[in-house]
């Protein structure tokens, strides 16, 4: 349904890299080097900028990229509306997901897996910008951010649940026997937390800005475990979603506290590209989201 060169030069914008995208594609590079020339003499321009390496498209390429990324999302998804129609849903579900929702995406995941069981799933780690970067370049599927980052034009937003933030510490310190913390105390704890280009990270900034406060961030990771067990293992702090702590439970020998003044809570959202067909399988995984967030 689309000629097997173009998804050759869509494998190379991706790879940024001939070897690679040779692999992936499953051809010698040589051979995938060869179908892309035949297509810019098809077309009569050049789409790739070449020295002894890749060296970058040229506009007209990134221009050819976004239509047969187009064109190839199109395919996949009426070969999903076949597969539909004989049997179920089949094939394999993409999703990238924002560090502190990891440990809770199963509730949307393990709904939709009972409901279409034919369909593969796969769970992908990301920063935002990372995960709506790649479901423009019809790489993923869908993603799991925070609803602030969904509001674009292009993107369509399903909330699917509202999250609190708690403050991790040993016990037996300064808060020993205390049922909250405030934001300003916090900030005075070695901190660890996610790094600053997760979003999370970015709005617990936001929120101790508000209060013109400079937290003490000793240590950052991309990694939710990370964060736990610099807590149970060394003298920092640190600020998790509840929703982390309620599926896997919190650590022992450590003091769990709700945060306050400001009480703040985050929306997260099941973010997909807004596209008139939806694609079968996305569609499926919205409706799944829409029942999950109470919206059904």
């Amino acid at each position: 349904m689309i000629a097997r060169k173009y998804l050759y030069l869509i494998a190379l914008a991706r790879e940024k890299h001939f070897g690679r995208a040779a692999a992936c594609c499953h051809v010698s590079p040589s051979t995938l080097s060869a179908a892309i020339r035949g297509l810019e003499d098809e077309l009569g321009v050049v789409l790739v900028e070449r020295s002894q390496h890749f060296a970058g498209l040229t506009p007209e390429g990134m221009c050819v990229v976004e239509h047969a990324q187009r064109i190839a999302a199109g395919a996949e998804g009426l070969r999903q509306d076949m597969a539909r129609l004989k049997g179920g849903l089949s094939g394999r579900l993409r999703i990238g997901v924002i560090p502190t929702a990891l440990t809770v995406v199963a509730s949307l995941t393990a709904p939709f897996a009972r409901k279409h069981p034919r369909v593969d799933i796969e769970v992908l780690a990301a920063a935002t910008g990372d995960i709506l970067a790649r479901l423009r370049a019809f790489e993923l599927d869908a993603g799991i951010v925070y609803s602030a980052s969904a509001g674009a034009a292009d993107l369509l937003a399903t909330p699917v649940w509202q999250e609190n933030h708690v403050f991790l510490t040993a016990p037996g310190g300064p808060l020993a026997g205390r049922d909250s913390v405030s934001w300003r105390e916090a900030a005075h704890f070695p901190l660890c937390l996610l790094t600053r280009d997760m979003q999370n990270r970015q709005t617990i900034d936001e929120v101790f800005a508000s209060l013109d406060c400079q937290p003490k961030v000793s240590l950052e990771t991309n990694s939710i475990i990370t964060l736990l067990a610099h807590v149970c293992a060394g003298p920092w702090a640190t600020i998790v979603p509840r929703s982390v702590l309620d599926l896997i439970g919190a650590p022992r020998d450590v003091q769990v506290l709700p945060l306050t003044e400001p009480a703040v809570a985050w929306e997260t959202t099941v973010v997909t590209l807004a596209r008139d067909p939806s694609p079968p399988m996305v569609a499926a995984l919205v409706a799944e989201a829409r029942k999950l967030g109470g919206a059904e």
